[in-house]
């Protein structure tokens, strides 16, 4: 399996992972030293594996029905760039979308840290 196929193979395992709302699948794509940054809120820092897990968690039970897509990716060397859409319906009934783009740096193939540029999509009345 060449570099490319490897960093793709990740990709699509975190987003199968995330369609079966697999919390196990999901966090066993990160390494457990895992850096996640968050540029479009940087007030929410860096956060580590174990806090990865625990809001994609809450993110799975707020969302019960979330579907998460892969619009595009590239990889370059260690470095998997993707963009998403996720969506589905709250628990509140209310619809959620979040769009944007992951930035992921792979070691031992595992996402040993990330970049999130994604944000909830405002939806018209």
């Amino acid at each position: 399996m060449n570099e490319k196929t490897t960093s793709q193979a990740i990709l699509s395992r975190m987003e199968k992972a995330m369609n079966a709302h697999d919390l196990d699948a999901f966090a066993d794509c990160f390494a457990e030293n895992l850096r996640s940054y968050q540029p479009l809120h940087p007030q929410r820092g860096v956060i580590d594996h174990a806090k990865m897990r625990e809001n994609w968690g809450g993110l799975f039970a707020h969302v019960p029905d979330l579907v998460a897509a892969v619009r595009r990716s590239v990889v370059d060397g260690d470095q998997v760039w993707a963009e998403w859409e996720i969506g589905g319906t709250t628990v509140e009934n209310t619809r959620y979308l979040s769009c944007g783009v992951t930035i992921l740096t792979l070691e031992n193939d595992r996402i040993a840290s990330v970049r999130f540029y994604l944000d909830n999509v405002d939806m018209a009345d």
